[in-house]
């Protein structure tokens, strides 16, 4: 199906920004590179085809907008402190549990029946995320991760499992090109103030020399564009859309080891493996 196609892209290029976002964090500070990220990614958006679509929006629609925004404003500010304090190829394992999140939202406020298949995935997604607890290295072979960063990392998963659930019913009344225009404008704001607030002294230098940001923001906005699409598909559900966006997972994964010559890669494939199996068996 198209929309499991969309989703699918998603979910590698989420994978993939799990690494950009900590290079972004290596030459400048969260507040920094969350705001002029989200600056040129609302930039990018106004280039899109139907920016004239945002003007037409029932205006009875942007506080709903607007709280999906602040979600979105807590769960980045929440994520990019944990993955700039764990390897990344740890917190994408951690990102599966967004999984739990949505499937209860999804069957118990959208009344989302699970297939059988669902209820079979579903426990092993469980298993592959509580093996990962079992999953420890030789002795300084890892970071040692504290426990208020992978509270961090969980949090920022149940917010955007929140943020998705909004998606879902925010698309059944409104276009892709509204959403994603005024909830980045939304951002651009929120972020701004929050700059302003902590008093953040900018790294202009270091700033420009950063083209992670840039990409970043790329990455996010095509990404993001192809999952408001399928969210406008009346057949696709929350479930199984959380599910298929575990794909990234393997890419980031993979990119640690790749970019940070992490540790115990095998050991987390495996957990993710068995997350995969899972979720495979799902979309039968």
């Amino acid at each position: 199906m198209i929309w499991m196609s969309l989703v699918l892209v998603y979910g590698l290029l989420k994978g993939a920004r799990e690494i950009v976002k900590k290079k972004c964090l290596e030459t400048n500070s969260v507040v920094e590179v969350l705001f002029f990220y989200t600056l040129i990614g609302f930039l990018l958006v106004l280039l899109f085809p139907g920016r004239e679509e945002a003007l037409t929006i029932n205006f009875s629609y942007l506080p709903y907008i607007f709280i999906k925004s602040f979600v979105i404003f807590l769960a980045w500010i929440l994520s990019f402190m944990a993955i700039k304090s764990m390897p990344v190829s740890l917190y994408g394992v951690l990102d599966m549990s967004r999984v739990l999140f949505a499937t209860f939202l999804g069957t118990v406020v959208l009344h989302e029946s699970l297939s059988k298949g669902q209820l079979i995935g579903l426990p092993l997604v469980l298993a592959g995320l509580f093996l990962l607890r079992l999953v420890k290295g030789k002795k300084g072979q890892d970071e040692k991760v504290a426990p208020k960063t992978v509270i961090f990392a969980l949090l920022s998963c149940m917010l955007n499992a929140v943020s998705g659930f909004l998606d879902k019913v925010l698309m059944k009344d409104i276009t892709s090109a509204q959403l994603q225009i005024w909830y980045m404008f939304f951002l651009v704001v929120m972020y701004g103030i929050f700059l302003l607030v902590r008093r953040t002294k900018v790294n202009w230098k270091a700033l420009f020399r950063n083209y992670w940001i840039v990409l970043l923001a790329v990455m996010f906005i095509i990404g993001d564009k192809a999952l408001f699409i399928a969210n406008g598909y009346p057949e696709s559900k929350i479930t199984l859309m959380t599910l298929i966006k575990q794909s990234s997972c393997f890419v980031t994964i993979a990119l640690g080891r790749i970019v940070y010559k992490e540790k115990n890669i095998a050991k987390k494939a495996l957990c993710a493996a068995v997350i995969l199996i899972g979720i495979l068996i799902a979309l039968i």
